[in-house]
């Protein structure tokens, strides 16, 4: 694996209070800025800016909540930091084209790769965006049922695949990858998809990985999200020995210091 590559940490900042670590909750745009001013210090590359929660079990808040979150951190961030790389995760191309009016140029996370959202991609395309497409099944409510794969690292490869066909025909040059992690999965299907990681290699595009602090570390080790600091490194270790290329992260110094090592290894 080339180790000279670019390798980016992503920080994230949850402008919601239903996220599942405490942490990277930011209840106003004070909050927000704090955090992402701390972030930036300890080495993000990237902020990715979230206004409603997706982890298993939570409900939508719609775009115009979603909106009156993003918006006030959205302006304040690109006029302290005009040069820092902004990911929106969102899956609704309302909050996409009114973001780009606002700030320019930014990264589309979308947990739902365009599928809860007929419109995403042909907006995402259409504003030359860079695109992370994340697999997963069903919504936040149902997902933790439809676990039901052939062979999963198999079939998310495979779709990916077809993914890769969406992305040409709506006119998205620049996508990348992410397999899902906790995202209508098992646990065991978490640690399958991160053994394998490098198959997904072979789709020829930058691969992110979010397993921070996730319920795939903490649930199997029978600790809390707060614990799960030092097994997520471990599990960061070996999704960049397999050709991870974005780490997003709640502990941005740390995974900087992951990187760090793997590199001089």
């Amino acid at each position: 694996m080339n180790k000279d590559r670019q390798i980016d940490i992503m920080g994230i900042v949850n402008l919601t209070d239903d996220s599942y670590y405490a942490e990277s909750r930011c209840s106003d745009a004070e909050a927000a800025m704090s955090r992402i001013r701390t972030l930036v210090e300890e080495g993000a590359s990237i902020i990715d800016l979230g206004a409603c929660s997706t982890r298993p079990g939570s409900h939508p808040v719609g775009a115009r909540q979603e909106w009156e979150r993003l918006s006030p951190v959205l302006q304040l961030v690109r006029r302290e930091f005009p040069q820092l790389r902004i990911s929106i995760d969102t899956y609704w191309s309302e909050i996409v084209s009114r973001a780009y009016d606002l700030i320019g140029d930014f990264i589309v996370n979308d947990i739902s790769a365009g599928e809860d959202d007929p419109h995403m991609l042909s907006v995402a395309g259409s504003l030359g965006l860079t695109y992370v497409a994340m697999h997963k099944r069903g919504t936040p409510e149902n997902m933790a049922s439809l676990t039901d794969y052939k062979d999963v690292v198999s079939d998310i490869v495979e779709y990916f695949d077809g993914f890769a066909e969406k992305a040409l025909q709506n006119g998205i040059n620049d996508w990348i990858l992410d397999p899902g992690f906790g995202f209508a999965k098992t646990v065991e299907q978490n640690y399958r998809l991160l053994s394998q990681l490098e198959k997904f290699k072979s789709l020829d595009r930058p691969i992110l990985v979010g397993v921070s602090r996730k319920s795939m570390i903490y649930k199997y080790l029978n600790i809390s999200p707060e614990e799960a600091l030092p097994a997520t490194q471990v599990l960061h270790y070996h999704a960049l020995c397999s050709g991870a290329d974005i780490l997003r992260v709640h502990d941005v110094a740390e995974a900087v210091r992951t990187v760090q090592l793997y590199k001089m290894l």
